[in-house]
């Protein structure tokens, strides 16, 4: 009896080389805001044309994990520049103004992974974890309450001090501090309405309706680094995201 063989794989050449490049990343290569060979010398390490790594290099960029810069070259992308800081950030005030969200801290506590939270970041169930809870503020009002949750082993000597010291987005904090970098979200929408505790943190009656978003950011590679579920005041604002 003849066997069936199983039909090779094909990716296309250019996507091969995307996933090198990613692998690069991956293995820390190059970091967060520094410059990658150029386009001549990737081609040259591959062994392939200049325009099959052009076209991984604009996927990439697509992606936002690497950025063209005119005259100067493509570098990793970063969450510390101020274009990519607040890029996951989707709740816009409907009048358009561009704010920049205050961050008040409330606490961080040390925890075991419950099922949901062990399946999100693919650990072991009751796995240590760091529980942070924050609220974001937009001009003094407090819109968005967040609970985030981190396993303990990608993140050791997380404290209250050192996430007060940082100035900027919890990412570019991963970013900095931790060599994480999110790529990439998983979001799921739902309307709930305010209990009593975060009524009280968010400054609105219990009961009020809420915005429940919980996401899973990923770092390369697709491993996931950090659940979240943040409950959000929607009066004067709005879930925005753009589809292309």
């Amino acid at each position: 009896m003849s066997e069936t063989l199983p039909s090779p794989s094909f990716r296309p050449l250019y996507e091969q080389i995307k996933i090198l490049i990613t692998q690069s990343l991956v293995a820390g290569e190059w970091k967060p805001g520094e410059a990658i060979p150029s386009e001549i010398e990737l081609a040259a390490r591959f062994r392939v044309s200049q325009g099959t790594v052009r076209k991984a290099i604009d996927e990439l960029a697509s992606e936002h994990i690497l950025v063209r810069r005119q005259g100067k070259g493509t570098f990793v992308a970063s969450h510390s520049e101020p274009s990519y800081q607040y890029r996951f950030l989707r709740v816009m005030p409907d009048s358009g103004q561009k704010l920049t969200p205050h961050n008040v801290l409330l606490e961080v506590r040390k925890g075991r992974a419950s099922g949901e939270i062990a399946r999100a970041l693919a650990i072991k169930a009751g796995a240590p974890v760091h529980a942070i809870k924050r609220i974001l503020e937009f001009q003094g009002r407090p819109l968005i309450l967040d609970e985030i949750v981190l396993a303990a082993a990608r993140f050791p000597g997380l404290t209250v001090p050192r996430l007060e010291e940082f100035k900027g987005s919890m990412y570019s904090f991963y970013e900095a501090a931790y060599g994480l970098r999110m790529i990439r979200a998983e979001e799921r929408i739902r309307a709930v309405a305010a209990e009593p505790d975060v009524a009280a943190h968010l400054r609105v009656a219990a009961g009020t309706p809420l915005l429940c978003v919980d996401r899973i950011a990923f770092t390369y590679g697709d491993m996931p680094v950090e659940w979240r579920r943040g409950l959000c005041l929607t009066d004067g604002f709005s879930y925005y995201n753009e589809l292309a």
